[in-house]
């Protein structure tokens, strides 16, 4: 492995779900040219602020961008200076790791910008390592392409993925499904990985889960359907559907399937992200996109009825979904840790 320290599993760490309490959110600014405009940057403000009214958020920062984005960031939403790429943190970024004693950890995959999609990569594929010895954590590294929108976790052992993305040769030539899926168990501190066949037909990410499906609670999967048999991917969502069906999560229990609207709008290969699985769940709030669709009150409703204890914020990102992401691929959640707060600065 290099040298590298992979095993988080066997030193007892672990990923939590998205649903459990968090310190803070990580996110970073857009700095990639071509998607760097006022407009793209403003979405990015307006999706800090709204977490920030819920928790803390850090926003990763180049040097040259502090000023700028502190400005339009306002006085609530911290800033992390280290160099970077690109602004889709939660693919690049630490996945965060607890352990039954709350201490923090963070785990690093190698990254290659979606399977060599942009260049360069490397400031952001050293991005999260830095984040977690920012924080003083223990840090693990594999050498698998990974990234974190291409998983999603129950936090009690379950992960779910796709073929379409870490399979991919533009990821991990020569490995195995095997060797794919002991690598996530490692890292994340899982003992079931369950493989969706995902999305061909997206090339920005390879169809990432999180354009797919998502936990939304112990035995509980929100996964993107489509009601109609015209509808353009419903050939490839039924596909996703029967890969769920009799599949059951770590601890034996059947998986619950709860079905929300495809937004799909795409055309001729065009990148757009209209997920509302794309979401990120803050502590006591669900931010979520809209896309000035009929559909989207009724996905607000479905997230309305899953966490009725949550407030349900609809936010416009019509200059982020034009990068082939949405809001849960510029964020990534901190869980609360026994060492919460080490090293965390403006």
């Amino acid at each position: 492995m290099n040298g590298y320290q992979s095993d988080a599993a066997s030193a007892g760490f672990y990923m939590p779900a998205e649903w459990q309490p968090h310190e803070r959110c990580w996110m970073a600014w857009p700095c990639r040219s071509g998607f760097d405009s006022p407009a793209t940057r403003e979405n990015y403000a307006q999706v800090a602020r709204a977490i920030a009214r819920f928790e803390p958020v850090t926003m990763v920062v180049r040097p040259q961008d502090r000023a700028a984005a502190q400005l339009a960031l306002g006085a609530q939403v911290d800033c992390l200076e280290l160099p970077i790429d690109d602004g889709w943190f939660r693919d690049n970024g630490p996945n965060f790791l607890i352990n039954d004693a709350g201490d923090l950890a963070g785990a690093c995959f190698d990254f290659n910008a979606w399977g060599g999609n942009y260049a360069p990569f490397d400031a952001d594929a050293a991005a999260g390592p830095k984040v977690v010895s920012h924080l003083a954590a223990q840090l693990f590294r594999s050498p698998m392409i990974a990234e974190g929108g291409g998983i999603t976790v129950d936090g009690e052992g379950t992960l779910i993925t796709t073929e379409t993305c870490f399979l991919n040769p533009n990821r991990n030539p020569g490995w195995s499904k095997g060797e794919v899926e002991a690598g996530l168990c490692r890292m994340l501190g899982v003992s079931k990985v369950i493989w969706l066949p995902g999305d061909p037909t997206e090339s920005e990410t390879n169809g990432h889960v999180d354009g797919i499906a998502a936990f939304v609670g112990p035995g509980r999967v929100l996964l993107e359907a489509a009601f109609d048999n015209a509808h353009p991917r419903y050939d490839l969502l039924m596909e996703n559907r029967r890969a769920l069906q009799g599949q059951s999560d770590a601890r034996g229990r059947p998986l619950d399937v709860i079905f929300i609207e495809d937004a799909w709008q795409c055309e001729n290969g065009e990148r757009f992200c209209a997920s509302y699985i794309n979401s990120y769940l803050a502590n006591g709030a669900v931010i979520m996109p809209c896309y000035d669709l009929p559909a989207d009150q009724r996905a607000k409703a479905v997230y309305e009825q899953l966490f009725p204890q949550r407030q349900v914020v609809q936010l416009h990102i019509d200059n982020i979904a034009p990068g082939g992401g949405g809001i849960h691929c510029i964020t990534q959640q901190q869980p609360v840790s026994a060492n919460t707060g080490t090293g965390v600065s403006r």
